[in-house]
């Protein structure tokens, strides 16, 4: 019990700084669409992973498991706490790291090509991102591909801390060889769903003015076509952001639907309910 203790306090100590920091400055795990990217985010939680494990098995044996004898098991190494390491721990690994290095390759190939669009980075209040975005496509709707990697991936990892816990002194635990598939398959899955995903315009923000123009931000508007509740609306594209901007029609009122169709490639219809003029601020308070 004590070494399971002391080994989840050193999970909290080495992945709390972690966390903690990428909720506050999260540039380190996102993409170049500023969202947060999800093979980047799963091999960083792998690669913490076993560091944990490694720091708690080699402070567990150089105290309760009486030092350099611990680690050579009978002699053989085949019975050790870290026995399992190449075999079973370094392929959990390296699926999700390779998936990262693909994915990269893939879309930065991609967007140079211009077979795929990234929408431009947004800002969010304290610099802070969503979890959400780990299993959602840049329209910000679930992806069942993304879904699965992250699910597969988190019930992965909490296999491997839960039956270590249970027996910290046996080392590293003895998962069957095949289980590196839970990481390896659905690393796989993602990095086809990359290669394979069209290159549809995305509209990520709607905006009105009070004069009546219409703002939409987003990417891959590659001589757009732009309709309001199926209304063609003549836009016209910002040549630094790349938003297009448009007068209204006056029979558009909130809420409707925006749709941008660039290269005959329709995107997903944003809806738009409105929001609320700014407050005007009121006389300064006396001292």
């Amino acid at each position: 019990m004590a070494s399971a203790l002391f080994a989840l306090a050193l999970l909290a100590a080495l992945a709390g700084p972690v966390a903690l920091r990428l909720r506050r400055r999260p540039g380190f795990v996102t993409g170049r669409d500023g969202r947060l990217s999800t093979s980047t985010t799963l091999a960083l939680a792998w690669t913490v992973l076993l560091v944990w494990l490694l720091l708690a098995i080699l402070a567990y044996g150089l105290t309760a498991g009486g030092g350099v004898s611990y680690f050579r098991g009978t002699g053989t190494g085949s019975d050790g706490p870290l026995s399992s390491l190449t075999s079973v721990y370094l392929p959990l690994l390296g699926g999700p790291y390779a998936a990262l290095i693909a994915a990269k390759a893939v879309v930065g190939f991609r967007l140079e090509s211009g077979s795929m669009a990234k929408p431009a980075p947004r800002p969010t209040p304290g610099g802070r991102r969503p979890l959400r975005e780990l299993i959602a496509n840049d329209s910000g709707r679930t992806d069942l591909v993304d879904l699965q990697y992250v699910t597969l991936s988190a019930v992965t990892m909490l296999y491997v801390v839960l039956f270590f816990l249970s027996d910290v002194g046996g080392g590293l635990p003895r998962l069957p060889g095949e289980i590196w598939a839970l990481t390896g398959a659905p690393a796989g899955a993602y990095l086809v769903n990359k290669m394979a995903t069209r290159a549809n315009p995305v509209i990520t923000d709607v905006t009105v003015t009070p004069e009546g123009l219409l703002r939409v931000e987003g990417g891959g508007f590659t001589e757009p076509r732009l309709t309001v509740d199926d209304t063609p609306v003549e836009a016209a594209p910002d040549p630094a952001t790349g938003a297009l901007t448009a007068r209204l029609p006056q029979t558009a009122k909130p809420p409707f639907t925006v749709v941008v169709v660039s290269r005959g490639l329709r995107s997903d219809p944003y809806r738009y309910e409105g929001r609320p003029a700014p407050a005007p601020a009121g006389p300064a308070p006396r001292a």
